[in-house]
């Protein structure tokens, strides 16, 4: 009986293939597949819905409504019965329409006689692309074997609609996925613009024979690909050696060896699929569920079945990563989420980065600002929507993606291109000029650094010296601890590369999102605020100490300068301080060359710090303000978060008064002192940073350039007095009156 049902399956199948192998357009090709469909299961409706927007479905064919309803009948998602499948990609199968709770009637349809509603989602890898549906007269319940078969030819459908099977036909909706221009926004982590074709870190393997003639070869090709797979995962099994690591694994080898997996790849290739389109079929389900699953640990289980799908599909169809397929000119590349080390592989042949998720404070990020890539994270949908080769404009600024671009806006894109190229020209100009303001006040402009790659910047781009050192980043690309000798070539490296020029070294600032891969992590309920940078180093101190030794012998008579990150109180700072002196002591007693001089600093991340003793202030050799951290400890708004992270304005009264309070105990107490991090790279927010009296700014290299600019036009006892105003009147914020004092002044 099932060989029965599983052949008349094939057949329909085999008929819906023919349908689509034609030379007919798109809409004559889904009219018939309407056709063929309730002539199958036998019923007097059979339609197709696709969505025309992210919101919006259209009647696109129909066999048994008013054909005159096709490409003008639209739902919104949720409404209807129609809608309530597309939302929550279930089944909905009810012997009495009109009587069920969402139903909705559309008179124009002529749907008023059918009782019996049988509607399946069409989905591919859990996102939704429309609804097939089949009505009848009679108040039936579907079978179990009906709707299995409905599914299987959606299935089908969400491959052809993904292929572009449909193209050509009168509606917007029947536009081929893949051929649409899109817009997509997501988060700024690394300002900038750029032009060029997409380039995917994984590249999505694209099923194109869903319908197969020979299910006895299929079955074939699935065992071999499932053995293959296991031979796989057993090796994984063999390196990862004992501990966590292998836990997960043996979870996934679970995963890989379930039998309940196997055999329903194998009901699906017996009802007429191909092995990769029976393996899509349970990832799409899958992926669906992961979507609707809040347990954290089924979540990630259903994680493990999506990511052993795709070995299956890389295995099944030879693609995947090692494709041969060459990088496009201007490659932009797209990925889910990236490491450090393998965005270093690319290196600068990139011209912007796109994430799906990613996060601005993450290794990817601090990698792409170090190389001067545009990066834009949290662009949902990214990795679905875009192909290799598609053209691409990223807009670094707007944090905004036009992905296959019409003509009007690659027009707009590039004029902007253009005003900013000629913008760096006239930056060139004043390359070598001091960034003195008009009323006489001299602002040192540094540049944020962390890999060698960086340090031809220092002269490109103006900057007086490295206001910043990230020095993380040469353990976060490694595989294993860098010896002590391995960073005492690198940092001297990098003093050689900035002759007579101050580099500030941050000692190591892990945790909290810098996770190193060979430490163990510390599951933490808020790790920004848990066990990070100068408290791990405190507790670990032989990590300290030999990167301490490690600057010592890098600077080999030179002067030295060090920074500690994340200081909270004035003990944790006399704590490191003292290591430093032991490990001086140390290193002259071992025979090597001290510094010529050496100068320790802090970084005030946290307010406490800004309330320390003044002891404190008097001893720090001087103090870098790091406003990212403290900009979000100061509104407690989470920088990760985009609900609370735009909330805040860095040009907030409150905030700029704690600023110039900071600067006031550093005057007080002759503490040179700067302020490092994002908004120190954006003009108008370091105008009123060296307003307030901060007269030493480190940013991007990119950045120097225009805030030169901007500051040796300005008048900064002007800028104060409108900030004065600003705080007098009882603003929130001083960015609209200096927005309108710069408009006023040209």
């Amino acid at each position: 009986m099932v060989e029965s049902k599983e052949t008349e399956s094939r057949k329909l199948l085999g008929r819906l293939r023919d349908a689509m192998a034609g030379d007919d357009p798109g809409q004559e090709r889904l009219d018939k597949i309407t056709t063929l469909i309730a002539g199958s299961i036998g019923t007097e409706v059979c339609s197709i819905y696709l969505f025309l927007d992210d919101e919006t479905l259209e009647l696109c064919a129909t066999d048994g409504l008013n054909r005159d309803a096709v490409h003008q009948t639209r739902l919104k998602l949720g409404e209807g019965l129609v809608g309530r499948v597309a939302r929550r990609r279930r089944v909905i199968n009810t012997p009495d329409a009109p009587n069920q709770a969402g139903f909705r009637f559309m008179p124009e349809t002529g749907e008023e006689s059918f009782s019996s509603f049988l509607g399946v989602p069409i989905q591919r890898l859990g996102e939704s692309l429309g609804v097939l549906v089949v009505q009848s007269k009679d108040a039936r319940v579907y079978t179990a074997d009906e709707i299995y078969a409905l599914e299987v030819v959606a299935m089908v459908l969400a491959e052809m609609t993904e292929l572009g099977a449909f193209v050509g036909g009168e509606g917007s909706a029947m536009l081929a996925r893949h051929s649409q221009p899109s817009m997509l926004r997501g988060t700024v982590a690394q300002e900038g613009v750029a032009e060029g074709h997409i380039w995917l870190h994984e590249p999505r393997v694209v099923v194109t024979n869903p319908i197969a003639d020979d299910p006895h070869r299929e079955l074939e090709r699935l065992s071999v690909a499932v053995e293959e797979l296991r031979v796989g995962v057993d090796k994984m099994m063999e390196m990862a050696g004992d501990g966590e690591q292998r836990q997960v694994l043996e979870a996934y080898r679970m995963f890989a060896n379930s039998k309940g997996w196997m055999r329903r790849m194998q009901e699906d290739i017996g009802r007429g699929l191909s092995a990769e389109a029976a393996v899509e079929k349970e990832q799409s389900l899958a992926r669906a569920r992961m979507g609707q699953v809040t347990d954290s640990y089924l979540r990630e289980r259903l994680s493990d079945l999506d990511d052993l799908s795709n070995r299956m599909l890389r295995i099944l169809t030879g693609q995947g990563q090692n494709t041969g397929a060459e990088m496009p000119a201007n490659p932009i590349l797209v990925a889910s989420n990236i490491g450090p080390a393998e965005l270093l592989e690319y290196g600068r042949s990139l011209k912007g980065i796109i994430l799906e998720k990613g996060s601005v404070g993450s290794h990817a990020a601090i990698v792409a600002r170090a190389l001067a890539i545009p990066l834009i994270v949290h662009v949902d949908r990214i990795t679905t929507e875009a192909l290799n080769g598609d053209h691409v404009m990223l807009d670094g600024e707007q944090g905004i993606v036009h992905l296959r671009p019409d003509e009007t806006v690659v027009s707009a894109f590039r004029d902007k291109i253009a005003m900013e190229a000629e913008a760096q020209q006239r930056y060139a100009s004043i390359r070598d000029k001091p960034a003195m303001t008009k009323c006489g006040s001299l602002i040192e402009l540094h540049m944020n650094a962390g890999l060698m790659a960086d340090l031809p910047s220092l002269e490109h781009s103006g900057a007086e010296g490295v206001g910043l050192f990230r020095t993380e980043l040469q353990f976060l690309v490694r595989s294993r601890m860098p010896t002590r000798s391995e960073l005492s070539a690198f940092y001297g490296r990098v003093l050689d590369a900035a002759p007579g020029k101050e580099v500030v070294f941050r000692t190591l600032d892990i945790g909290s999102d810098k996770v190193l891969p060979y430490m163990k992590p510390n599951d933490e309920p808020n790790p920004a605020l848990g066990w990070r940078a100068i408290r791990v180093a405190l507790d670990k101190p032989g990590i300290m100490r030999m990167q301490l030794q490690a600057l010592i012998r890098a600077a080999n008579g030179r002067p030295l300068t060090v920074m500690f990150p994340f200081v909270a109180q004035y003990e944790e700072y006399t704590q490191a301080r003292a290591e430093v002196d032991r490990t001086l002591a140390r290193e002259a007693k071992l025979g090597h060359v001290l510094p010529e001089s050496i100068k320790i600093g802090a970084m005030l991340e946290t307010p406490s710090l800004g309330f320390a003793p003044r002891k404190f202030f008097e001893e720090v050799d001087f103090i870098s303000i790091g406003g990212n951290d403290l900009k979000q400890f100061f509104f407690a708004a989470d920088r990760e978060n985009e609900r609370v992270r735009k909330r805040y304005d860095t040009l907030n009264v409150s905030f700029l008064s704690f600023l110039e309070q900071i600067v006031e105990r550093c005057d007080q107490s002759k503490t040179p002192v700067s302020f490092c991090g994002e908004d120190a790279g954006r003009p108008v927010e370091a105008l009123c940073l060296a307003a307030i009296g901060l007269r030493r700014l480190s940013m991007r290299p990119a950045s120097i350039g225009p805030i030169k600019n901007l500051l040796r036009r300005s008048n900064l006892e002007e800028v104060r007095k409108v900030i004065f105003d600003a705080r007098h009147r009882g603003d929130m914020s001083v960015r609209p009156a200096i927005m309108q004092w710069l408009r006023e002044n040209g």
